[in-house]
């Protein structure tokens, strides 16, 4: 019992704020757009963003190709940390949805789902990563992030939850509101 009650809180009460900006692309870490210059070919919408939080900086560089939405973040000294695509509910296989609908419907009365991402971390080959990113290709260690507008007893609210291959739930983050152009998660 106690062991739920701590995974519960754990899974549930990350804080995390996190603020965006945009950024010229001389200021990306060396070997960045190295790495992608692959991949940067007949894109639209390039950008270039820092984002900071409590506790790190990192870098995105966004774009969109092949009418696909890519978000690609990057640590501090420039190595890969995850590929981020904008897909669609039927993107996701329909086992995986079933188990993120049925967890979402347990834990909120009411709900939206505003935005969904399949979510490619890089486990130490940048290059696999990408490769597998770009194929969208779907695997057994992916992820998916669901940003989701609710109400309840409390109000209203916006969450980011994380979810694996399966649909299996794995974080929630509570979204702040504040006065500025830009959510942050909690």
């Amino acid at each position: 019992m106690v062991i739920l009650l701590f995974f519960c809180v754990a899974s549930f009460g990350q804080k995390k704020q996190e603020q965006e900006f945009r950024i010229d692309k001389k200021e990306l870490p060396n070997g960045v757009l190295a790495l992608l210059s692959n991949y940067l070919e007949n894109t639209k919408r390039l950008r270039y963003y820092k984002e900071r939080d409590g506790e790190k900086s990192s870098y995105e560089v966004k774009f969109k190709k092949d009418k696909l939405h890519y978000s690609i973040e990057f640590d501090e000294k420039g190595a890969l940390e995850d590929v981020e695509l904008l897909i669609k509910q039927t993107d996701i296989p329909n086992a995986a949805f079933d188990n993120m609908t049925t967890y979402l419907q347990s834990n909120h009365k009411k709900y939206r789902i505003k935005k969904i991402q399949r979510q490619y971390v890089n486990t130490g080959d940048a290059a696999q990563t990408l490769k597998e990113a770009f194929q969208n290709r779907i695997l057994p260690k992916l992820k998916y992030e669901l940003i989701i507008a609710t109400k309840d007893e409390n109000g209203y609210g916006e969450f980011e939850l994380t979810f694996d291959a399966n649909g299996e739930h794995l974080l929630t983050r509570k979204a702040v509101k504040t006065k500025y152009d830009h959510v942050l998660f909690q």
